[in-house]
């Protein structure tokens, strides 16, 4: 898909505008894990999340190639979404992002705020990303798919400033929505010749990749009711499910209350914020905390960016207490 010096300069791209992010240990993870832990905090991008990083990898070459492009189009559940518009910002390219209905209210006004036009559409990803590319088709604005390369390429910047970081790490733990993040993670330690164990990790509610993963061929669900919404996939994308299949050791499904709680431990243990995707790998490490002893582990925290009615009402003060 890329080398390591496509990678070397991707990361300088994406530099101009995202600070290298913090991976960082925190005591009372480790505490809580029993073993050494290590917080890859993509939560401290300009969006949040991981994925901005691809978006500005996209956009450089998309404008570089076709300096005058009318437009961008894709579909998202938030961070997608984001991550284009504000890639698309900085290099001046209109961009209109397509969300089913009922999602994230807050993300959707950023998305808005990064200056995208948004359209609502459809009762879940599928759809609106369907819908999506059936306009990109009569209006020639160029689609956006959720999983491409360079897409790819972009977010495997984080997993080579992590290895970098921490290159004795034993395993480490991603959350899988359409894939390009795990699938990042494995080309990073392809390259950088690390034995590092990828472990992938899905919601019981939209456990796609895990069941295609499991099966070795690509699976689909009819549903994908998560509150993790980073998560909420129907549908693999073939050719992260292809590297996924071969690069990762294994998918681990939890549900919305492992994750709650995990959400719930980042905040009381490091005070940070994890949105449900970007807490799923720590609820992943917990449900595994008997093979950890000893191990050197790494946790993606993919995204800080869920809204405060969900917070409240999924995680908040009603929930369980944790231990």
């Amino acid at each position: 898909m890329f080398d390591l010096t496509e990678l070397e300069r991707a990361h300088a791209i994406v530099g101009q505008a995202v600070p290298a992010t913090p991976a960082r240990g925190w005591p009372l993870l480790a505490e809580r894990l029993g073993t050494q832990v290590i917080v890859k905090h993509e939560n401290h991008t300009p969006i949040g999340a991981f994925k901005v990083r691809g978006g500005l990898v996209y956009l450089e070459r998309l404008k570089r190639e076709r300096p005058n492009i009318p437009g961008i189009i894709s579909a998202t559940r938030g961070n997608h979404g984001q991550s284009l518009a504000f890639a698309a910002s900085r290099h001046g390219v209109p961009a209109v992002i397509y969300v089913p209905r009922g999602n994230s209210v807050e993300k959707n006004r950023a998305m808005k705020a990064f200056g995208a036009e948004l359209v609502e559409y459809g009762e879940d990803f599928q759809a609106a990303a369907e819908e999506a590319q059936r306009r990109a088709q009569f209006t020639g604005l160029h689609m956006v798919p959720s999983f491409h390369p360079d897409l790819v390429l972009g977010v495997a910047t984080y997993a080579l400033e992590l290895f970098r970081t921490a290159p004795d790490l034993d395993v480490l733990y991603v959350p899988i929505g359409q894939g390009s993040g795990i699938s990042g993670c494995i080309m990073a330690r392809d390259l950088l010749g690390l034995k590092t164990e990828i472990v992938g990790v899905q919601s019981t509610e939209a456990p796609s990749y895990a069941l295609s993963f499991a099966a070795g061929k690509v699976v689909t669900t009819k549903t994908s009711n998560t509150l993790a919404d980073g998560m909420a996939t129907r549908i693999p994308d073939a050719d992260a499910f292809a590297l996924i299949r071969k690069g990762a050791a294994r998918i681990v499904q939890v549900s919305d209350d492992e994750v709650a709680a995990a959400i719930r431990a980042y905040w009381t243990d490091t005070h940070n914020l994890a949105e449900g995707a970007g807490a799923a790998a720590l609820a992943a490490a917990l449900q595994e905390k008997n093979k950890l002893s000893g191990k050197r582990v790494g946790l993606v925290l993919s995204g800080g960016n869920i809204d405060f009615d969900l917070f409240r009402s999924w995680v908040g003060a009603e929930a369980p207490a944790i231990a």
